[in-house]
């Protein structure tokens, strides 16, 4: 199965749908919340955590099994229990419409699968095997899981934090770009690893010389 890899944005702009209650259901509602999609549920029974985010105005929740016509306006939909011949229905309304549609563990019924994924902040890693050994995807992520470790997530959201006075003290791209390699190429990553994050404040400002503009983010350990 030949697959080309994409990352969605802006879901929280736009319907995902998804059918079932079960566990699986709820991982991928707690996915979907987490990054604020606007999230509607269709199973006659749902898991206590996605009926306390329901309560909490998470996700819009249908109490009844999937009726045709219920993917109108919807992007995206996620088949995570169904029984009989609802997962071909689902299909056929979701093809007819130009929905994406994944259809958990049927892959004849899906137009997109998900990736094991491995996530430290704004660092997403995505590992797919195109179908063919799902499970290789999976000991490959619990070997990122241990390679990529916090201080990841404590880089990104500095070098985030150093973007605005970048731009403005290197309006030049080019200049600008040879920084941020320098950045990556250097040892401030390392420092953050090591839990040293004012030695990686100050290794900054002297790479890009912009010592008063340096921000202090709040560490995580």
């Amino acid at each position: 199965m030949d697959v080309y890899p994409i990352f969605l944005n802006r879901l929280d702009r736009s319907k995902t749908v998804l059918i079932g209650g079960n566990g699986e259901a709820e991982r991928k509602a707690g996915e979907l919340i987490r990054i604020h999609a606007g999230l509607t549920v269709i199973a006659p029974r749902i898991t206590p955590a996605m009926q306390q985010w329901h309560e909490r105005g998470l996700l819009d929740w249908i109490d009844r099994e999937y009726r045709e016509g219920d993917l109108q306006g919807a992007f995206m939909v996620i088949v995570a229990e169904f029984e009989g011949d609802i997962n071909t229905r689902i299909w056929e309304e979701a093809k007819q419409a130009g929905i994406l549609c994944n259809v958990m563990d049927d892959i004849p019924h899906c137009n997109f699968t998900f990736g094991a994924l491995v996530k430290r902040g704004p660092l997403n890693l995505a590992i797919s095997t195109s179908g063919a050994a799902p499970s290789l995807a999976v000991r490959l992520r619990e070997r990122f899981e241990k390679e990529f470790g916090p201080e990841y997530e404590n880089f990104l959201d500095f070098m985030q934090s150093l973007r605005a006075g970048m731009k403005q003290h290197y309006p030049d791209f080019d200049q600008r770009k040879a920084l941020w390699y320098k950045l990556i190429d250097s040892d401030v990553l390392d420092l953050f690893r090591e839990g040293k994050p004012e030695e990686a404040w100050r290794r900054t400002a002297e790479i890009t010389e912009l010592e008063a503009a340096t921000p202090h983010p709040t560490h995580r350990k």
